[in-house]
């Protein structure tokens, strides 16, 4: 399945830093085998409905310029980077 150097190569890329990668193994297993419970839950058979919306009911597509940096505007930037909470265990 997952192993803790895949969990140490992910947080690099995301830049997370972790200072223990072995106890989200365990966590990461678990939402796979959640996941897997999921996908055997047999719901192929089960009829979605979709209410279909006419085109004219929608509205136009509007392109309104933004003038100003997103980037500045939020609260925890350092150049071009967007400070994270930190993830608890």
């Amino acid at each position: 399945m997952v192993t803790e150097e895949e969990i140490e190569h992910v947080s690099k890329l995301m830049k997370i830093e972790i200072d223990d990668h072995k106890e989200y193994v365990e966590k990461v297993h678990t939402m796979i085998n959640y996941f897997d419970i999921l996908d055997s839950a047999g719901v192929e058979s089960e009829e979605i409905s979709v209410q279909e919306i006419p085109i004219s009911n929608l509205r136009d597509d509007e392109y309104i310029p933004f003038n100003q940096k997103l980037i500045e505007k939020l609260k925890h930037y350092k150049g071009t980077y967007v400070r994270a909470p930190k993830m608890s265990s």
